[in-house]
Order: C-alpha cells, then structure tokens, then sequence
C-alpha cells in the first residue's frame, strides 16, 4: 500500500500517482475491489459499501456494471466524491444511482463529464464546474431533481449532450457560455420551471436558437 500513499488529501481532491494505479474503472472500483481513503492510504474494503467513490483515471463503466442491483445499492450509500489530480474525464456512468451524493466539486483539468455520469443523483444541489470544462456527455445529469441552479458562464463548454439535464424538475436557472455551440435532443426536456427568460445565453446565437425553437 506505501505505493499509494498520497501527499495531500484536501476539498474532496486526493493527490496520488496515478502511473501506480492499476484499477480499470474510474469510480468505485480499484483493482476491481471496493476501497475507501483512511490516514492517506487507500484501504481496501472488498466487497463492503462506504461513503466515498474514487475517480483516478477518467475511465467509462458499462451500463452492464452500473445497473446490477447490488452495486446499485452500494452507491446508495455515496456521500463523497473523491478526485485524483490530473485526469480529464468523469467517465461514463460513474456517479448513477448515487442518490445521497449533495455536492460534487469537479477539478480543474477535467474537460470531459460523460455520458450518464451523475444520471439519478437525486440528491444533488451543488455542482461546481471547471473553466476547462468543454463538453457534458447525452443524460449527464438526467433526473438530478434536487438541482436549482446551473452555471457555465467560466467554463468552455462547447457541447451539451442529448438530455443533458432532462427531467431536473427543480432547475430554474440556467447560465451558458458564448462558447457553447451545440445542444443534443431535448437538453431541457421536463424541465417544468425553467423558462428561456432564466436561461441566461449571453448572446450566444445557438442558445438562442434552440430556445426559440422551444417556445
């Protein structure tokens, strides 16, 4: 375990190598084994559910692994999102189903959040995005319905996904870059309080665009 020591574990981001993590999967799993972060170590758990998800190398989960039930029930228990440094993707699929998770507090240097990502965080409030933000994947954050408030303005996002934010039922304001270009299929569908004069698009011409094409 020495190799895994980290130098520094602050605000939900931990410090480690990531050339001496072997794990496959972004989240969740290490070395295909459950592990959470004790006195700086990664501590390995087996198979028992905890608090805390590991993201170390921005890799995609199947939906095959992410539906099963028991693993669903493991991210039931999720109240902590835990962060390597120098990764650049939330990989697919990672955060589904982690219904307690409040707050995620995405890294500077990530650019990618993938598809289905925090899709079911029933419970999430606070995202915070990064300026290098460029692209948030089809149902990132699909049925978040605890979820008031969006804001992009500082990132660089070019691309929101086919569904990106559906089914947020409590989304009431909305802030986009200028850099944004694209929007996938029904970005805002059942969003019932969100309203185009909330979505502040700072006169950027494809926001404007799709808005109208809504009303």
């Amino acid at each position: 375990m020495s190799k895994r020591t980290s130098e520094e574990i602050s605000n939900a981001i931990v410090t480690l190598d990531p050339n001496n993590l072997e794990g496959e999967v972004a989240m969740r799993w290490l070395d295909r084994k459950w592990h959470k972060v004790v006195e700086k170590k990664l501590i390995e758990l087996g198979d028992e559910p905890f608090g805390e998800i590991i993201v170390h190398g921005g890799n995609d989960i199947s939906f095959g692994e992410a539906v099963p039930g028991g693993r669903g029930e493991r991210m039931e228990q999720v109240t902590k999102v835990v962060f390597l440094l120098n990764i650049t993707k939330v990989g697919d699929y990672v955060c589904r189903l982690a219904s307690k998770l409040v707050v995620a507090d995405i890294p500077e240097g990530i650019t990618i959040i993938g598809s289905c990502s925090f899709m079911y965080c029933s419970s999430l409030k606070d995202v915070k995005f990064p300026k290098s933000l460029t692209s948030i994947g089809i149902r990132s954050f699909q049925y978040c319905s605890s979820l008031e408030q969006v804001d992009l303005l500082h990132t660089n996002v070019e691309e929101l996904g086919e569904r990106a934010f559906a089914d947020c039922t409590n989304l009431r304001e909305m802030k986009v870059p200028e850099s944004l270009q694209t929007f996938g299929y029904r970005v805002f569908e059942h969003c019932s309080k969100l309203v185009p004069s909330d979505v502040n698009v700072n006169d950027n011409n494809a926001v404007v665009a799709y808005l109208r094409s809504i009303q």
